[in-house]
């Protein structure tokens, strides 16, 4: 009973410097000089995150894509289906309240109340992985996870997500996606 104690004691400080490590972080990503050029740069990105971007491209493979681009798009849109479900069922297990040094927006107002994992990063990184694989371009690779990357960095710089709540994030929805590809693929394809 004695290593059981000592264990749950080591584990307890492992968490805290987790949680502090997460709130310092947050507060020098939010708050370092060298970003704020690029406050309109992250603004945007979390606006583009909530969704928008992912749609937009999916529009343009609907309308200028053949029929291959058609079923991918159907392919990416039941991965982010599938990835919405489980960030959603995540959020409510862990309730891991958003950081206390947002200020009240609106927006704030319309996005859930739970923290834990980032929705923008699990469904960007989900997609960024669809893309990644069905349009093999060198380009298209680093720009879709170009992409990925500042728009769940941006939840970070805008006080609406801790750093672990999108690295976890990214770390779903890319293994939800590798996961569901084969799966979507034998159904759609």
């Amino acid at each position: 009973m004695h290593i059981l104690a000592r264990l749950v004691s080591r584990l307890d400080r492992i968490v805290d410097a987790l949680i502090r490590w997460d709130e310092e972080t947050l507060r020098a990503i939010s708050e370092h000089q060298i970003l704020k050029p690029l406050s309109t740069l992250f603004i945007t990105a979390t606006y583009l995150g909530d969704g928008y971007l992912w749609g937009m491209i999916a529009l343009g493979l609907i309308m200028f894509g053949g029929p291959t681009d058609r079923a991918y798009v159907l392919i990416g849109l039941s991965v982010m289906i599938v990835n919405i479900a489980i960030f959603r069922m995540f959020k409510l297990l862990f309730a891991r309240p958003r950081p206390l040094l947002a200020p009240t927006t609106c927006r704030s107002r319309f996005i859930d109340t739970y923290a834990f994992p980032s929705g923008h990063a699990t469904t960007s990184f989900a997609i960024a992985w669809v893309i990644f694989t069905y349009y093999p371009h060198p380009l298209i690779q680093f720009s879709v996870y170009l992409a990925a990357t500042t728009i769940a960095i941006s939840r970070v710089y805008v006080k609406e997500h801790y750093p672990l709540d999108i690295v976890f994030g990214a770390i779903l929805g890319s293994l939800t996606s590798i996961y569901l590809l084969p799966l979507f693929e034998r159904l759609l394809l």
